[in-house]
């Protein structure tokens, strides 16, 4: 597909990149324009990246979105979304995140994949993922909206680089054939309060085919995964909100724990 960034995709992008440099949330994009499509969404995102990376950052992986059957169901879609990881995104294993770096974060607790070898659709299979993953990681995604009060839409959402925010890498590097990805169990904890638990097959079913969805929706876009990147392959439970001085932390069985904590300044 030929992307046309037209003057309301633009717009629309503009709108989001000073809602970021701002700390300030805007109006619902579906509720300025309520024809716009998900195809137009996903220019609006790929025209902030390209924006970005003009600006001298880098991509560092992708991040799938709304691979539970509760959130498909919430914003009434049957498939996932996704949007980009860049290298601004990067927060070191039980780091600090500044409370000026997020609007109304949310986290998420994921397994990551780390390719070795380039994935391009429109036919990958979850084999064609296993063989092409380096190791798996565990991984918090700080989930962010740049909507006013997370009142979105699906169009919202994709357009808002798939509410994506920061993430973090720990555990320890696995390869693919050491463990049964979809057994794969995960607790998280807030303040050292258990909030929730899951397990690798809540994302649709196997983490791999998260992966295996996202190289061939790509396809569309003339995009594919690249050896090095990281793939967020999705929640493996509800996100949980943040607030300042919040410290969360999950453990995965066999692929250990991974941390941060937010500063105190809200």
């Amino acid at each position: 597909m030929r992307l046309v960034y037209d003057e309301k995709i633009i717009r629309f992008s503009e709108q989001l990149a000073e809602a970021e440099r701002r700390c300030q949330g805007v109006p619902p994009l579906t509720d300025q324009d309520p024809e716009l499509t998900v195809e137009q969404a996903y220019q609006v995102q790929l025209c902030t990246v390209r924006r970005k990376l003009q600006a001298g950052s880098r991509i560092t992986g992708k991040k799938i979105g709304l691979t539970s059957l509760a959130m498909q169901q919430l914003l009434g879609v049957d498939q996932p979304d996704y949007g980009h990881l860049l290298d601004s995104m990067v927060i070191e294993n039980h780091g600090l995140i500044s409370w000026s770096q997020v609007l109304q974060p949310r986290v998420e607790a994921e397994i990551a994949f780390v390719l070795k070898r380039d994935l391009q659709g429109p036919r990958v299979t979850v084999m064609d993922v296993l063989q092409a993953t380096e190791y798996v990681v565990p991984a918090l995604e700080i989930v962010d909206s740049r909507i006013l009060d997370w009142k979105i839409k699906l169009q919202d959402t994709i357009a808002d680089n798939a509410s994506s925010g920061l993430y973090v890498l720990g555990g320890k590097p696995l390869a693919v054939d050491e463990l049964d990805l979809a057994q794969v169990g995960m607790v998280l904890y807030k303040n050292g309060e258990m909030m929730n638990t899951g397990v690798g097959a809540a994302a649709l079913g196997h983490p791999a085919a998260c992966v295996a969805w996202l190289a061939n929706k790509l396809y569309e876009f003339d995009i594919s995964l690249k050896a090095g990147e990281v793939i967020l392959s999705g929640a493996l439970s509800a996100a949980v909100h943040a607030e300042p001085g919040d410290h969360f932390r999950a453990r995965f069985a066999h692929l250990g724990e991974v941390g941060v904590r937010f500063d105190g300044e809200g």
